[in-house]
């Protein structure tokens, strides 16, 4: 498989080979910085200046189409063994620092980006990204086309790849391309053990501002939890057990919870058996469930249905999503690779038929992929999208406050068909007073 023409921007601010010659792209640091290629599996190269730590990076090139908030991004669990490309051409210019980061550390398995910033200008700015990057040991490829590469991705699929610098970027064509072609796909990864914590821990309300006793307490699966989340439910006054992904039922009772969540995470949702097992047993329990993301896709297939992977995914925070109980319309934040295979055309018996009836709550307006699902007949829902937002948009923060509804409607012995009636009426009227 030949490697074809590149696609490269030059530090002398020439563009060659056939890349675009709008905004021509300079190294972050040229003395400090040495040859760096990005290889697709399908042969097509870029090559450009290292970034961060110099070596070799492999994993699954995706982009993502934020314009803020590249440190939440790099350090959201869910990005695991994935090469990021950020479709924002100026990396960089904000820092680093400890109170952005989602996660307790940078788990992007390498960085592709085109203006890197030569140096920081913000006030919250503890040291520059190029130095975060090369600490954590993160590989990363600046001074290359994104624009090129994004559309690349995007007319042909996400496929694996790999980023060398320094003296892994001398070997041959055919080299680099044998090497990526030996890295493992994302089809079949088992991810969310391997990012997961080791050890409990609790979040409480009193720590974020919340005055008085808890209101709830739930248990939360961490599959690659963003820190934002349990905050989000703190601010409420939910006290979370956050657990890690092998919790059993057992572990899950032990905290006496009013609800259970699921969390974001990285991987292919058929792989997660352990955690869909688990989810069946909670809602045998029917105790309320909310998921997100991986969550949705867990509580998709404990229902019975399918996942597939999507050609290129959805990453970013400018994905507009409509609630299709309340017909509004909602830009959020998405970072998913698969999604739920379930019927659009209103309430259906879910193939798990002890689980009763359930909806597509919520529908992709860019491509109709499934954004959420609603059990009508057992207190459960969730959504493909990060309601937490951070950084941005909070158009869905609503939904923290749909679970405390439901929660509420469950411990005061509402069935599930009147506490989904709750669910949307409590959460109509909160967007309206927004």
């Amino acid at each position: 498989m030949p490697i074809v023409e590149s696609n490269n921007v030059t530090d002398t601010n020439a563009v060659t080979g056939n890349a675009m010659t709008a905004n021509p792209v300079t190294t972050n640091n040229p003395a400090e910085s040495t040859a760096a290629v990005l290889v697709l599996e399908d042969g097509r190269t870029f090559r450009g200046r290292s970034y961060g730590a110099t070596g070799v990076a492999l994993g699954e090139a995706v982009f993502a189409t934020g314009m803020t908030g590249y440190q939440e991004t790099i350090t959201d669990p869910s990005y695991a063994r994935q090469l990021v490309v950020q479709t924002a051409p100026h990396i960089g210019n904000t820092g680093v620092n400890k109170e952005d980061a989602e996660s307790r550390r940078i788990w992007v398995a390498g960085y592709v980006v085109r203006d890197a910033a030569r140096r920081p200008s913000n006030w919250r700015s503890e040291r520059s990204l190029d130095e975060e990057l090369v600490e954590q040991g993160i590989v990363g490829i600046q001074a290359v086309d994104t624009r090129a590469i994004t559309r690349h991705l995007r007319e042909h699929k996400t496929m694996r790849a790999g980023i060398f610098s320094g003296e892994a970027a001398k070997a041959t064509d055919k080299e680099l391309l044998d090497t990526v072609l030996a890295s493992a796909p994302m089809e079949g990864a088992r991810l969310a053990e391997e990012v997961s914590i080791d050890e409990a821990y609790v979040v409480e309300p009193a720590d974020h501002g919340w005055e008085g006793e808890a209101k709830f307490s739930i248990a939360a699966i961490d599959l690659g939890i963003k820190a934002m989340t349990p905050v989000r439910f703190a601010e409420r006054g939910v006290r979370v057990h956050v657990l890690p992904a092998t919790a059993t039922l057992d572990d899950v009772k032990a905290v006496n919870p009013d609800g259970f969540f699921m969390s974001n995470g990285p991987g292919d949702p058929a792989t997660a058996d352990v955690q869909v097992k688990l989810l069946r047993s909670v809602l045998d329990e029917k105790l309320p469930y909310f998921g997100i993301c991986f969550g949705n896709q867990i509580l998709g297939r404990a229902l019975g249905f399918g996942t597939y992977k999507l050609k290129y995914g959805h990453r970013g925070i400018n994905q507009p999503v409509m609630d299709r109980r309340t017909g509004k319309v909602e830009i959020t934040s998405q970072n998913h690779g698969f999604a739920v295979d379930a019927p659009m055309d209103g309430a259906t018996l879910a193939p798990e038929e002890r689980f009763g009836r359930v909806e597509v709550s919520h529908v992709s307006l860019n491509d109709d992929v499934v954004e959420g699902l609603a059990c009508l007949d057992i207190p459960a829902f969730s959504v493909q999208y990060h309601p937490e937002a951070a950084a941005g948009p909070h158009d869905a923060a609503y939904l923290f406050d749909r679970f405390i509804d439901l929660m509420e409607s469950t411990k005061n012995g509402r069935n599930a068909a009147q506490a989904a009636a709750t669910q949307t009426s409590n959460s109509a009227k909160n967007e309206d007073t927004k």
